[in-house]
């Protein structure tokens, strides 16, 4: 695992239930700004050992391919998802 890697790793594992972060704020807080699609590589890659679920896209539209049981595990943390969408995104 690279630095990078753990720092991310560090992030997800800080968020809380129904808390719900952009890849850029994780890539952000992970040291690197712009690096969004790489967390996205990593979530895609980490067999789900993170919480991805929490993480969605700066628009706040939910992983393509993984919407439904992402809808799923959201709504079941209390967050509001309308039209494969969570709604005022930025770190809630």
């Amino acid at each position: 695992m690279t630095d990078f890697e753990r720092r991310v790793a560090a992030v997800l594992e800080r968020l809380a239930p129904g808390e719900v972060t952009t890849y850029g704020e994780v890539a952000a807080e992970a040291g690197r700004p712009g690096a969004a699609r790489a967390v996205g590589r990593i979530l895609a890659t980490s067999h789900g050992d993170f919480p991805w679920w929490r993480v969605v896209a700066a628009n706040g539209r939910l992983v393509p391919g993984s919407e439904a049981e992402q809808e799923r595990r959201l709504r079941a943390e209390g967050v509001t998802v309308t039209g494969g969408r969570v709604p005022r995104m930025g770190r809630r």
